[in-house]
């Protein structure tokens, strides 16, 4: 087959390839094709990780559980790419130690120390310190636990700030030349030799033409299929939610805790933000609109027993300062359980004779997005001009500095904009990487920077988030761009909200 543009009779569309979903799968495939010379629109109805991929537990890991599932290749998949993504993105993948008690462990010991030997093994650690025995009356990761619980493992994985992950993919795939479209719905695609489709923004209607178009649209796959596709056959598709709550800071340490459940499941509980602690994740079947996906009282109770059987520290529902939930669209595989379902992405093709070709992108995990964006392109091979994969060996945006070198930039940030807190610098590189330059650019001393609003939120930060990220509500900033909604104040919310609205005005 021709690649598209070739002198094969279709007429030439205005795009190479259309993908609908500004999630990580998306933005992750925009960025890769955009690297290979290929013209990419990528629509998204709400903001960039709007959905699932700002709803996960934000870690990057192979997925310890997965190896009594048998599911070697995605934990040895995931374990490579943490690797690749601590030496792409240093700022926003940091490395975690992970603390399982043993005495909870659901199989025998020995069976343990076996699986997280070969944790270690199959990824082909390089960077991060393996495995370890805690005795607990000497360590203290020991101190939160229940009296009973006397030893137990230590092993590495990454912690992700998931939402900025995706927003710096889409900020390298535009600068490669990618339309990112936000808030933009496809209400319809028309498929003929190439694909035309109907997009509204703000009540504005318009058309592209795309050679090859990827469903990427996650939870709302099937949406897109039925109504924007208008296909006949029902997808093989399992929805599945994780919901996740917040609560003051349970331990003062650094290492995240790993939870084995009487279910049979697990459930993290690890350091958040600042001062806090996310506890998740579940997992349940779900039908509906993805978009009202909420955390149900049941799961609140669910999350809050797993912790107390393992914490001296009670929590309760009333502890709860913040929960949210995603919708995971998984291949549906047939498993038993939704818990069982497989994790793992699947592609599937379907291309006729003389009619513009459609990929249609399940599952995946934020650690391993940058992988399916490598098989994307390998399927969709065929239809364009010769590339190879390249996103394994360029930083992100910010993430042009070495694995170990957040403290110097820290460091040189103070030296460059004296007048900057080391909390507000810390803060600021850990988002922002070396790009929070651009953030402070200009400015000689705090007021320079704008309004204030809680300990170190500018007019400056914000602007950038709407300059560059496409940030346009106070919730994109505070929840996505930010976590600051955790630590702002509803008169602080309420400031931030008149300050976005008062820059999108400016800029109508």
């Amino acid at each position: 087959m021709l690649p598209l543009g070739e002198s094969d009779g279709r007429t030439m569309a205005e795009f190479d390839l259309a993908i609908i979903g500004g999630g990580i799968n998306g933005v992750g495939i925009a960025r890769d094709a955009a690297g290979r010379g290929i013209k990419v629109l990528l629509v998204e109805q709400n903001d960039l990780a709007s959905g699932t991929s700002s709803a996960s537990t934000k870690l990057i890991h192979g997925g310890l559980r997965y190896l009594a599932q048998g599911a070697l290749r995605l934990v040895r998949e995931g374990l490579a790419e943490r690797e690749v993504l601590m030496r792409i993105a240093p700022h926003l993948v940091r490395p975690m130690r992970f603390v399982l008690p043993a005495d909870a462990a659901d199989r025998p010991i020995w069976m343990v120390r076996a699986g997280l030997m070969l944790y270690d093994w199959i990824g082909g650690r390089r960077t991060l310190p393996g495995r370890r025995t805690v005795a607990f009356a000497d360590d203290p990761v020991g101190a939160p636990l229940k009296r009973h619980f006397s030893y137990g493992f230590e092993y590495s994985d990454c912690t992700v700030d998931d939402a900025r992950l995706v927003v710096v993919s889409a900020i390298d795939a535009a600068a490669r030349g990618a339309i990112i479209r936000t808030r933009t719905r496809c209400l319809n695609a028309e498929r003929s030799a190439e694909w035309t489709l109907t997009l509204e923004t703000r009540g504005r209607r318009d058309s592209a033409t795309a050679g090859v178009l990827v469903n990427a649209a996650g939870p709302w796959l099937a949406n897109v299929a039925e109504s924007v596709l208008r296909l006949q056959q029902a997808l093989p598709l399992r929805l599945v939610k994780g919901s996740h709550i917040v609560v003051r800071r349970l331990f003062a340490h650094g290492h995240a805790y790993i939870l084995p459940t009487p279910d049979g499941r697990i459930v993290f509980a690890r350091p958040f933000g600042d001062g806090f602690t996310l506890i998740g994740t579940t997992d349940e079947d779900f039908s509906g609109d993805p978009g009202a996906a909420a955390v149900a009282p049941r799961e609140i109770e669910y999350l809050c027993r797993a912790v107390n059987g393992y914490f001296r520290e009670r929590i309760a529902p009333a502890d709860v300062v913040w929960s949210f939930a995603g919708v995971r669209a998984l291949y549906d595989d047939g498993a038993g359980s939704a818990k069982d379902t497989t994790r793992d992405y699947v592609l599937t093709l379907n291309q006729d004779v003389g009619r513009g070709p459609l990929l249609t992108v399940y599952g995946g995990k934020i650690t391993t997005f940058r992988r399916l964006a490598e098989a994307v392109l390998d399927r969709l091979a065929p239809f364009f001009p010769p590339g190879r994969p390249w996103t394994a060996g360029v930083p992100l945006p910010g993430g042009d500095f070495a694995p170990k070198g957040y403290e110097t930039l820290v460091a040189d940030l103070r030296r460059r904009f004296r007048f900057l807190a080391e909390r507000h610098a810390r803060r600021l590189v850990a988002a922002y990487g070396t790009r929070a330059r651009m953030v402070l650019d200009g400015a000689t001393r705090l007021d320079d920077l704008g309004p204030r609003v809680g300990p170190d939120l500018t007019g400056a930060e914000i602007r950038y988030m709407m300059r560059h990220e496409w940030a346009q509500t106070a919730e994109d900033v505070l929840w996505r761009r930010s976590k600051l909604g955790l630590i702002l104040d509803k008169d602080g919310r309420a400031a931030v909200e008149r300050f976005v609205t008062g820059a999108v005005g400016e800029r109508k």
